[in-house]
């Protein structure tokens, strides 16, 4: 090739180069930092194709972020693409096989293996994952004693070693027993973990300590805007605020977090018409509407969610059940609350006739979830036989598990239908209830590792 051939091939790449045709990895990132899904799809989805290895883990990462089970499935795919080349991507599948609902124990130990060689590889985020692996299997892992497992990442200088110590409080549901030590373990670490704000913004709001909340969210909104933390950060703050399970509702203070970031945040606009919906008696219900129509642009489940609930319940707009439906089957493969109210929809034929198995399918799903109303309303579809043959040893299961969730009305339906069980039933209604119990693992832990963005 000779020398002037080169050049024009150099000056030709650099003009393509300069074409906003074609994919790019910078774009891709930037509009994932500001939820734009769309935009970051296309671009990693051409340049996967191309080859690129880090391109086909963003791809990957926006798969499983969709949580669609045919997207979960293609996300391992694609990390398994990946993998050979990419020490990160080995890492991601790691803990995509780590967290896995209903895996074998092969995929759990081979997630054991892929995320200790990514650790050995000096990749970051491999600490939690194994935390997450080894509390939600113990059965695969009998040797690992989590806290003495977490001492030694500690005595290795693990840099997530503290933040394990974190999610085994929650984990093992010692976390209110423990908010003093998590408070100096996140105080130590807010400037390397993030995701501290957001458990510091807990600790606070369960003790009710409105002064150290206030200089916390000035420190949220300083790194915000030094670009030190994401957006997403402020999102689960607010939330933390603004969940009355913690203490009284700060909903000013989740409010003036919110506001700044929702114009490139779009996840933003739900928390903003969540506020609304939280306090009917001061709403507009045409902005909170536009808020979730802002939201349904971006592509956000969160927005099909709380549109559907509206139509579902008839309180701030007319119920309609056909548009509940429509709005919660396109938030359901996310987000387990839809998954609820879909059952409850067909459970009760809302749209012109009981449909059991629909009903069953969803609700099923939903506890599965963690959601504690779905269990209840199984043991009810059980014991009561509505829609489905009546079957004491599923009631029986089910309203254990919402006993152990903590619904109010529970205990007393576990009762009677503990009362109606024949020795057999009794004995293979425990072994179910094992089996569930196993299979959901710890999913509480990893649902609010996963809010707080720890994992």
């Amino acid at each position: 090739m000779t020398s002037s051939h080169a050049i024009w091939l150099l000056l030709g790449a650099l003009s393509l180069a300069g074409c906003t045709g074609l994919p790019d990895q910078r774009l891709a990132q930037e509009a994932m930092a500001r939820g734009d899904t769309g935009t970051a799809l296309q671009n990693y989805q051409q340049l996967a194709d191309l080859g690129y290895v880090d391109a086909q883990v963003g791809l990957a990462d926006i798969q499983l972020q969709s949580g669609d089970p045919a997207q979960l499935r293609a996300a391992e795919a694609t990390y398994r693409q990946a993998a050979a080349n990419s020490p990160r991507a080995a890492a991601r599948l790691g803990r995509l096989l780590a967290s896995k609902p209903g895996s074998t124990e092969a995929e759990q130990r081979e997630a054991e293996t892929l995320l200790k060689d990514a650790m050995a590889a000096g990749e970051r985020n491999t600490v939690l994952p194994l935390t997450v692996l080894y509390v939600q299997h113990p059965q695969t892992f009998p040797e690992v004693n989590m806290q003495q497992q977490i001492s030694q990442w500690r005595a290795d200088g693990q840099p997530q070693a503290e933040m394990a110590q974190v999610l085994l409080y929650r984990a093992q549901g010692t976390y209110d027993q423990h908010l003093d030590d998590i408070e100096r373990i996140c105080e130590a670490n807010l400037a390397v973990e993030d995701a501290c704000y957001v458990e510091l913004a807990t600790v606070y709001q369960k003790r009710g300590q409105p002064e150290k909340q206030k200089a916390l969210i000035a420190r949220l909104q300083a790194a915000y805007r030094s670009g030190q933390v994401p957006p997403q950060r402020l999102d689960a703050v607010a939330r933390v605020m603004t969940d009355p399970t913690l203490g009284p509702p700060d909903m000013e203070s989740a409010k003036a977090l919110l506001e700044p970031i929702a114009p490139t945040y779009p996840e933003a606009w739900v928390s903003l018409a969540r506020l609304m919906y939280e306090a009917p008696e001061a709403a507009d219900v045409d902005q909170m509407l536009d808020y979730l129509e802002r939201g349904r642009a971006a592509g956000s489940p969160r927005a099909e969610l709380l549109l559907g609930k509206l139509y579902y319940e008839g309180k701030l707009v007319p119920q309609d059940a056909a548009k509940a439906e429509q709005h919660l089957l396109k938030a359901a493969p996310s987000e387990p609350s839809a998954d609820y109210y879909l059952g409850q929809i067909y459970r009760r034929g809302f749209l012109g006739e009981v449909e059991p198995d629909k009903a069953l399918d969803h609700l099923l799903r939903a506890a599965r979830s963690g959601h504690a109303n779905a269990d209840y309303a199984l043991a009810q579809m059980f014991s009561q036989g509505r829609g489905v043959q009546t079957d004491l040893v599923n009631a029986y299961v089910f309203s254990q598990l919402a006993v152990q969730a903590g619904r109010a009305e529970a205990p007393e339906l576990a009762a009677q239908v503990g009362q109606q069980l024949s020795p057999i039933q009794r004995t293979d209604a425990q072994k179910k209830l094992q089996e569930e119990q196993q299979f959901r693992g710890a999913g509480t832990m990893l649902r609010a590792a996963a809010d707080g963005e720890m994992y």
